[in-house]
C-alpha cells in the first residue's frame, strides 16, 4: 500500500463486522428497549458489566452454548432489575450490508492485505449467507473459533502474526472505542466508525488512495 500520511507504510486494513461492514445493531436495541419498556441503553449496559466474563463474552468465546447463553443473559437482566427475551435480542444483530464499506474493502485488497476481526458466536441456524462479502478478506478471525475476543490484545496479535505484519503497518476500523484502544496501544492506526463517510475519509488519508 501507499505511504500513509502519518509516515508509516500501511500494508493491511483490518475491519470489524457488525457496526462497520454491517449497520450497527444499537438502533435496533434502542427500539426493542422502547417497545418493551426497558431503560434506554439497558442492553448495552449489560454487555458492559463484567465485560470479560459476562454471558455475552462467554458466548463469543464459544465457552457456552447458545441456549446456555440465553439463560445466563436473561438472568443477568433479572439481576439488574428487568426482564428481556434473549433470543429476540440476538435476532436484532442481523444488520444490513453497507455497500460503501464493501467497496472500500475491495479497493484496499487491490493494494494490500485485508482481514476481518469479529466478535461473534455460533448461531443455532449456522449464521447468515454473506459469502460474497467474506470472500474479500485474506484473513477472518472469529472469536467463537479462536477462543479469544476483542478487546483482548491476543486477538490483534493473532491477526498480525497471520498476516505477517507489524501492528504499525495496519489500520483497524471498529465502531467501539473499547476495541480500538488496545489496538492503538500496540501501534495500530485506528478509526472509530460512527459515520461511514467520515471513517472512509480517515481511511483514505492513511492509505493514500481512493477507497470509494
Amino acid at each position: 500500500m501507499s505511504t500513509a500520511a502519518v509516515g508509516a507504510e500501511i500494508r493491511a486494513v483490518l475491519w470489524d463486522f457488525g457496526g462497520v461492514i454491517l449497520s450497527s445493531p444499537f438502533e435496533a436495541f434502542a427500539h426493542y428497549e422502547e417497545r418493551t419498556g426497558l431503560p434506554p441503553g439497558f442492553i448495552r449496559s449489560l454487555n458492559a458489566a463484567n465485560p470479560h466474563d459476562n454471558a455475552w463474552a462467554l458466548l463469543e468465546r464459544n465457552a457456552v452454548s447458545f441456549n446456555e447463553f440465553c439463560d445466563l443473559f436473561e438472568a443477568e437482566a433479572r439481576a439488574a432489575g428487568h426482564e428481556l427475551d434473549a433470543r429476540t435480542v440476538m435476532s436484532l444483530l442481523a444488520g444490513e450490508v453497507r455497500p460503501e464499506m464493501v467497496e472500500a474493502v475491495r479497493l484496499c485488497r487491490e493494494h494490500g492485505k485485508t482481514a476481518l476481526l469479529t466478535n461473534n458466536f455460533v448461531a443455532p441456524e449456522g449464521g447468515v449467507g454473506l459469502d460474497d462479502v467474506l470472500s474479500l478478506f485474506d484473513l477472518i478471525i472469529e472469536s467463537s473459533k479462536v477462543g479469544v475476543r476483542k478487546p483482548d490484545p491476543r486477538f490483534y496479535k493473532l491477526a498480525c502474526e497471520a498476516l505477517g505484519i507489524e501492528p504499525h503497518e495496519a489500520v483497524f476500523l471498529d465502531d467501539l472505542g473499547i476495541n480500538l484502544k488496545p489496538a492503538r496501544e500496540m501501534g495500530m492506526h485506528t478509526i472509530k466508525v460512527v459515520d461511514p463517510a467520515d471513517a472512509l475519509d480517515q481511511l483514505e488519508a492513511l492509505v493514500g488512495f481512493p477507497v470509494r
